[in-house]
């Protein structure tokens, strides 16, 4: 089966990228901004797949699928950055912790059609709780790094949620 033009160019740019990559410096990318995390009404954009079975306090099992706008402050008008999609699982049967695996995908500015991979446990209860990157595409192709995250706020009438990330992320100077 022939490849497609576009097909035909990523692969060309990954390979040349990989050609230079052990030849480039690596440099530290803070990155900040918000989530908007809405749980009801008539928009949700975190939608529950799976309900517990069990009577577990901690909503053991409980799985959910996520695709919150990302802005760059904490007001849902504020300037979109991107999307973050992915799935989220109750995963502990003592505290409530969140399995997550996440994409932030950047839909604006100077990492558009970029993204970044997040894997890891979310105490969701504790103030502060850090997370890891575990890749991403484009600018941040290999990426690794660490998440710091907090709820900024949390309206319970609403059911919506803004929370706060903060990425230290690890990655080639050479971008796509």
């Amino acid at each position: 089966m022939a490849k497609s033009n576009g097909e035909a160019k990523l692969l060309e740019s990954v390979e040349e990228w990989y050609k230079n990559f052990g030849s480039t410096r690596q440099k530290v990318t803070k990155l900040h901004f918000y989530f908007q995390d809405v749980m009801g009404g008539p928009n949700p954009t975190v939608l529950k797949v799976v309900e517990s079975s069990t009577k577990s306090a901690t909503s053991f099992g409980q799985v959910s699928m996520l695709d919150d706008l990302v802005t760059e402050g904490p007001e849902p008008d504020s300037k979109k950055v991107g999307r973050a999609q992915g799935s989220i699982g109750f995963a502990d049967l003592n505290d409530t912790a969140l399995q997550m695996v996440l994409n932030i995908m950047f839909t604006e500015g100077e990492y558009a059609g970029s993204s970044i991979s997040i894997l890891g446990r979310n105490q969701i209860f504790q103030e502060y709780r850090e997370l890891p990157i575990v890749g991403g595409t484009g600018v941040f192709r290999l990426a690794r790094g660490t998440v710091v995250t907090n709820t900024y706020s949390f309206d319970t009438t609403t059911n919506k949620g803004v929370l706060e990330y903060t990425l230290f992320v690890v990655h080639s100077e050479n971008s796509a």
